[in-house]
């Protein structure tokens, strides 16, 4: 009993640490990142972008700023396309934890450009801590009080 137990506490610490607690994601955990590529489309560089999600959770809706963005390369829309006054990344889609969208674009220098806005998405880490710990066969009864003690938090 005071095996599983420890066991509990183990992964309940896990989960914790997965989902990152009560901690919530801001624009400084996505990360954008330009590249000269050493190409070129016609005589304008060809540049990299990437933009990385160092949150702990999926983040949606990412928009960046960058003002007086051109390209002399048509850029995918689905991944890079302005919307009001910001540039929308990825179409709107979840970029997951630590991954990362990129896109080129070509002009003769590199523009500058910062996340402007965003929304975290940490449902599917919940998700998965709420499956192992209720799922678990470990503790049934226990499980089920500390399941609802995670949910309930």
């Amino acid at each position: 009993m005071a095996a599983a137990i420890k066991l509990l506490f183990v992964v309940l610490s896990l989960c914790i640490i997965v989902t990152g607690g009560s901690e919530s994601c801001d624009l400084s955990t996505v990360q954008v990142q330009q590249t000269n590529t050493g190409q070129k489309h016609g005589y304008d560089p060809i540049f990299e972008v990437e933009v990385k999600n160092l949150c702990r959770c999926e983040l949606t809706n990412v928009y960046l700023w960058s003002e007086g963005f051109a390209s002399s390369m048509s850029v995918d829309p689905k991944l890079f396309r302005q919307e009001g006054s910001g540039f929308l990344v990825n179409d709107g889609k979840g970029i997951p934890s630590l991954m990362s969208v990129k896109f080129q674009y070509a002009w003769d220098r590199a523009y500058k450009m910062t996340p402007s806005a965003m929304q975290e998405d940490c449902a599917g880490e919940r998700n998965r801590c709420e499956e192992l710990l209720l799922g678990n066969k470990w503790l049934p009864g226990a499980v089920g009080l500390v399941g609802a003690a995670v949910l309930f938090s």
